[in-house]
Order: structure tokens, then C-alpha cells, then sequence
């Protein structure tokens, strides 16, 4: 996690937050009036996307910080919210849509956070069952060593009864948040891989064991959990090696404490594989067996994906068998025969989140 330059948006110069940020970093700054003289800097560089990963750019939120996942209409989606904090990752995943995602990418952080928590007074204030986490435009804690962002969420979202906070991460950044009175109203969540993926393809991660020592530690301080096999990538003796990680991890956590668990396969739009290719040059997960999906994405081949979903569910099931396990952006054909029904017949995938939120988070009981 090293930051070798920051530029400050001069609109947040003098904010407590940029303050405190800077206080963790002794590297030259430089305050800029337009985020256009960051976005050229990155570019002039060799490697945009690795210098992005290592320039800050403090500024602000002009736009909404919570918005609707974007998801897409020919897959089914889980109605997820996103809390914006930031973009980017100083961790350097070879998958990582992020990469081709923005243009350049260039690790930001909002530090308005008052406008944040006015959104969130009038999320609150709907009362409608909802899920909402900050890590889809970047890790939910890799701000952790600089910012006291999530204690602050943990704190405010232990307030209040009709959402569920969802902190996703490759990190163990959890330290900070384990004596708070949380009142299971945030899930501490992990992406997990096999070693080999993780040591070829998620540079700058956890280890998977650090991955669910840290979940466990959560775990016993009382948090919900989640876990995310996504994306699974498919390779030689990958079936019995994800089957390794699904036992390993039920050695480590109990399966009443996991709210849900999300599957999903390898997938990327075009532009990746160019970048994959040169800045992941041992990198082989481009050379599957893909076609192009109904969302433009490359995607492995519908039976081989439904074959690996059947024996990972299979797995979870003889050890969590009430678990909810779901899809991430898949058809009605994949989970009618991975998991033998579609959303529709239980009321949408949606409403069977909500409901397993309710459950496990105690949401719907006046705090």
C-alpha cells in the first residue's frame, strides 16, 4: 500500500478529513483545480494502471454517494445498493474490472462525508429493507490505515433497523471495528480464491488463511458474515482445489454466522484481455473456453460453468445446507439447473436477500 504522490481538488483543501489523510503520508502534494491534471499525470506514465494504484487523489463527491448497483437487464440481479466512497485499489488483481473500467483509473477518496451522511439520515428515514456496501468501485477496507470511514459506518448504520452495511475486502483491515457495538448490523465480507489464484492472479491480496482468520476473529466479536467466490476461474484441478477452500473454511466458521455466499465465474469485456495480457504476462485465465455473453462479456462456456457451480453448491450444502447461496449476474437456465429453481419462484433474488438480511441482521427490530 504505497502512496508516492497525492493531489488535493483545492474545493477540499482545507477539509478536516483531507487533513487527517494527510497526516498518515509524507510524499509530495500538490493542490490541483481540476482532476483533469491527475488524470494527465497518470497517463504520462508507463503503466498508468500501476501508477494509479500508487497516486491519491483527495477530493469530493459532486454526485449521489448511494446509487443502485448497475447490474445489467439479461442477468439476474441482487437490487444491491452502493455506498461511493472512493474508486480504485492499491491491490492488483489481474481480473479486476476496474483496470478497463475508468479512464485512467486513479485511486480517489471522497472525503465529504458530511453530504454522505445526510444521504444516509434519508436512506434510514424509507424504512424499506435494503442492502448497501462500498465495495464495488473499490475494496471496502483498504482504507482502513488512513481513514476511520468504516468504524464511522459501523457505528451509524448499529443506529438503525431497515439496512444492512456490507464491508467487502481481500484484506484482513479489520482490527478497528472489533470493539464497536455493531448489533450485527454490518456483515464483514470476504472474496475468496484458491491459493494458486490468489498467489498468480490477486497481487498485493491476503492469503486465503489470513483471508479466514480474519473473518473468524470477526466471527467471534459477533459480526454476520458473507463470502464471495467470484470470480471462480476454471483450470486444471481447479474443482478439487475450490473444494479444498470450501472445507478449509468450514473449519473456521460456523455456518449459522454466514448470511449468504455469492458465486460467479470469470468474466470481462474485451478491453481486458489486452491488459491482462501485458500487465499479467504469466497470466493464463484469458485462454479459457469463452463466448461472448448476453451482457458483451466473454464468459466460459454455459456447461462448463454450470458443472463447476453444481459441485461447489454441492460442497456448501453438506456443510451449511440452510445457507442462502447465490448467483452473481447468471441466467434462469444456470439456477434452474445448478440449483434446481429461478429467483421468480421465490419472489426474486431481491426479496430472498432482504429476507436472509432480515433474518440474520435483526433488520425490521426498533435498534
Amino acid at each position: 500500500m504505497t502512496i508516492a504522490r497525492i493531489f488535493i481538488d483545492r474545493e477540499v483543501a482545507s477539509h478536516p478529513n483531507t487533513q487527517t489523510l494527510l497526516s498518515h503520508f509524507d510524499v509530495p502534494t500538490e493542490i490541483v483545480d481540476s482532476a483533469n491534471t491527475v488524470h494527465a499525470h497518470v497517463r504520462s506514465a508507463s503503466d498508468p494502471i500501476q501508477t494509479g494504484k500508487q497516486v491519491l487523489f483527495i477530493t469530493a463527491n459532486r454526485g449521489r454517494f448511494i446509487r443502485s448497483c448497475p447490474g445489467t437487464r439479461t442477468y439476474t440481479c441482487c437490487g444491491y445498493q452502493i455506498l461511493h466512497i472512493g474508486t480504485y485499489c492499491t491491490m492488483d488483481c489481474a481480473y479486476c474490472i476496474l483496470q478497463s473500467y475508468f479512464h485512467p483509473p486513479v485511486l480517489q477518496f471522497f472525503v465529504n462525508h458530511e453530504d454522505m451522511r445526510a444521504e444516509l439520515d434519508d436512506f434510514f428515514k424509507i424504512q424499506a429493507i435494503s442492502r448497501i456496501g462500498t465495495g464495488e468501485f473499490t475494496d471496502s477496507l483498504i482504507w482502513e490505515p488512513w481513514t476511520s470511514l468504516s468504524r464511522s459506518l459501523v457505528s451509524r448504520f448499529s443506529l438503525q433497523s431497515s439496512a444492512v452495511l456490507e464491508l467487502k475486502t481481500k484484506t484482513t483491515a479489520i482490527d478497528t471495528l472489533l470493539d464497536l457495538d455493531h448489533r450485527k448490523k454490518t456483515i464483514l465480507a470476504w472474496s475468496l480464491n484458491t491459493p494458486r489464484i490468489i498467489r498468480s492472479e490477486e497481487r498485493g491480496t491476503a492469503s486465503l488463511p489470513a483471508r479466514l482468520r480474519a473473518a473468524a476473529s470477526g466471527q467471534a466479536h459477533g459480526y454476520p458474515l458473507a463470502f464471495h467466490f467470484d470470480p471462480l476461474v476454471i483450470y486444471d484441478g481447479c474443482e478439487s482445489e475450490y473444494l479444498e477452500v470450501i472445507e478449509t473454511l468450514f473449519t473456521r466458521i460456523q455456518p449459522d454466522r454466514i448470511v449468504w455466499i455469492s458465486i460467479g465465474t470469470f468474466r470481462f469485456m474485451s478491453p481486458l484481455k489486452k491488459t491482462i495480457e501485458q500487465r499479467f504476462k504469466n497470466s493464463k485465465i484469458i485462454y479459457g473456453e469463452f463466448i461472448p455473453g448476453l451482457d458483451g462479456k466473454m464468459r466460459y462456456f454455459k456447461p462448463l460453468r454450470i458443472r463447476l457451480y453444481r459441485r461447489i453448491i454441492a460442497a456448501i450444502r453438506m456443510h451449511a445446507p440452510d445457507v442462502l447461496v447465490y448467483f452473481c449476474m447468471e441466467d434462469d437456465e444456470v439456477w434452474q439447473k445448478s440449483m434446481g429453481f429461478i429467483p421468480k419462484a421465490q419472489g426474486g433474488l431481491a426479496a430472498m436477500l432482504d429476507k436472509r438480511a432480515s433474518e440474520k441482521c435483526g433488520l425490521g427490530i426498533t435498534p
